[in-house]
């Protein structure tokens, strides 16, 4: 009986590694390592990845066996492009690039098929005179999660007191619903507006948080929204129960017709992370349906601590994701994210850096689409710099805002002068929620699995055997493709290439 068991286990085991499975495309020599690059998605039978290096914009074709198929020069695009944003579809993909002319911005979308060749002519979707030469960009771009509407906005913040928000909205097809003009009041120095959010109705949604200085944690937070059809900006201020909030974040519930706010909080300005505070807000009513504060206990700080007290336990903590249940319930993973260095003890990343996954306290920097390309922290200020990441702490709530369960994943990981091999990326497979990180052994970087079910209950998947030497992982820029596949970039040699992973 022992050995049928014994023989069941080995089965089973064999069975899960073999599901794994990591094909690796040839590495490009036209693709060094600071080639700037973007996973567009599967088009058709395609995978489309763009590159840019100096100047020169290409997408890259590759077949389901990631063989390039063919490398497409992106001709109609000028010169010198400020930005570009991919949105893709089944059977075809926009292009969103901005480029500046004299002292006119454009903000253009091109619709490229499935073998990345442009249909029709690229759109001029909205232009902004200004006076100087723009190397970031004015305009970002949105969409709701159907796809079925793309939003289009800038903000003029000219006016301290007063900033003009532009919308544009479109449907699936490129078509201008309208555009609005939206005064929005700052009256505090150091407000901010942030996550920008668009939902399935066309109705716009963002934040404005206040803080007391610079650098200091949210003080007070309002809910802004505005209708499909309207131009009027409807101001809701979120009670925060004397709570000072960091990094807020805003997810729109399309299934149930909500926005769902949550943040992690402490009890002063600049004091420890005591827990998660969450908001939840019904559209039907136009008001606040529940708000929740969870404190974290002893046994979860212990777990998520990682270098730090148990006090700090939750002090590097980031929020990654926000995934939203039919039922009305959610769940939120974060992660601890920081980096160290020479020229100081201690630098907390939004502090120093900037937020490493592109939350904005600069909104022109403002993208849904990724996290910036992956070269864009290498070696910082030209001293040396370690990042770091470490843990990860899933929690799951129900549809009144109450937790529901939490754990936490257990990694360590650094890398000195680029944060680019470091973090992980998230499958949704439906079943089970899959974290795959670079995990180090025995002097090799090697990508780990770690699942955690819906009830909370983590596995430890087996390590991926089948890896080839030579490849690095560049594992938080991957991209889910399918219901069971993810394109990772990696560097082989120096140069970039890509792998996908089923699993």
């Amino acid at each position: 009986m022992k050995r049928i068991v014994a023989g069941l286990v080995f089965l089973l085991t064999f069975c899960v590694a073999n599901a794994q499975h990591v094909i690796y495309s040839e590495p490009d020599r036209n693709d060094y390592r600071q080639t700037d690059f973007e996973i567009i998605g599967k088009i058709g039978s395609n995978i489309l990845i763009y590159k840019n290096l100096r100047s020169s914009y290409v997408i890259s074709v590759y077949d389901m066996d990631m063989k390039q198929k063919e490398r497409v020069k992106l001709d109609f695009l000028p010169d010198r492009i400020i930005n570009a944003d991919f949105l893709a579809y089944p059977d075809f993909c926009y292009m969103f690039y901005q480029y500046q002319k004299r002292n006119v911005v454009y903000s253009m979308a091109a619709r490229l098929d499935a073998n990345a060749k442009i249909q029709g002519k690229p759109v001029t979707m909205d232009t902004t005179e200004i006076s100087f030469l723009a190397s970031n960009k004015i305009y970002s771009v949105i969409n709701s999660d159907d796809k079925q509407y793309i939003g289009l906005f800038k903000i003029n913040s000219k006016n301290d007191d007063n900033y003009v928000v532009t919308t544009v909205l479109y449907n699936k097809d490129l078509e201008k619903k309208e555009k609005q003009f939206v005064n929005v009041s700052m009256p505090g120095k150091h407000d901010y507006l942030t996550e920008f959010s668009l939902d399935n109705e066309g109705d716009f949604s963002f934040l404005r948080a206040v803080q007391g200085q610079e650098n200091d944690k949210v003080q007070k937070l309002y809910l802004l929204t505005k209708k499909y059809g309207t131009a009027q900006v409807k101001d809701n201020q979120i009670n925060l129960n004397n709570q000072s909030l960091d990094d807020v974040r805003l997810k729109v519930d399309n299934f149930n017709k909500r926005y769902i706010i949550s943040s992690f909080y402490s009890k002063s300005r600049r004091g420890n992370i005591e827990g998660l505070f969450t908001c939840i807000w019904d559209k039907f009513s136009d008001s606040v349906k529940t708000t929740s504060v969870v404190q974290f206990d002893e046994n979860l700080r212990n777990d998520a601590k990682g270098d730090n007290s148990v006090k700090t336990a939750f002090n590097d903590f980031f929020i990654r994701n926000m995934i939203v249940r039919k039922d009305g319930g959610f769940l939120l993973s974060a992660e601890s994210f920081f980096s160290t260095g020479r020229g100081g003890a201690y630098n907390r990343y939004d502090y120093l850096y900037g937020s490493p996954f592109l939350r904005p306290m600069d909104y022109y920097m403002f993208s849904p689409y990724g996290y910036g390309y992956p070269w864009y922290r290498y070696n910082s200020f030209g001293q040396s710099v370690r990042y770091n990441a470490q843990n990860i702490a899933v929690f799951s709530f129900d549809s009144s805002g109450k937790i529901s369960w939490s754990n936490v994943l257990n990694k360590n990981q650094y890398d000195d002068e680029t944060d680019a091999f470091i973090g992980y990326s998230l499958v949704n497979t439906g079943d089970q929620l899959h974290f795959l990180f670079n995990q180090q052994e025995r002097r090799t970087q090697l990508l780990s699995d770690q699942s955690i079910s819906p009830a909370g209950q983590i596995t430890r998947n087996p390590t991926l055997k089948n890896l080839d030497q030579g490849y690095d992982f560049m594992a938080r820029y991957g991209k889910q493709i399918g219901s069971r596949q993810i394109i990772f970039p990696c560097l082989y040699r120096n140069y970039l290439c890509f792998a996908r992973l089923d699993l």
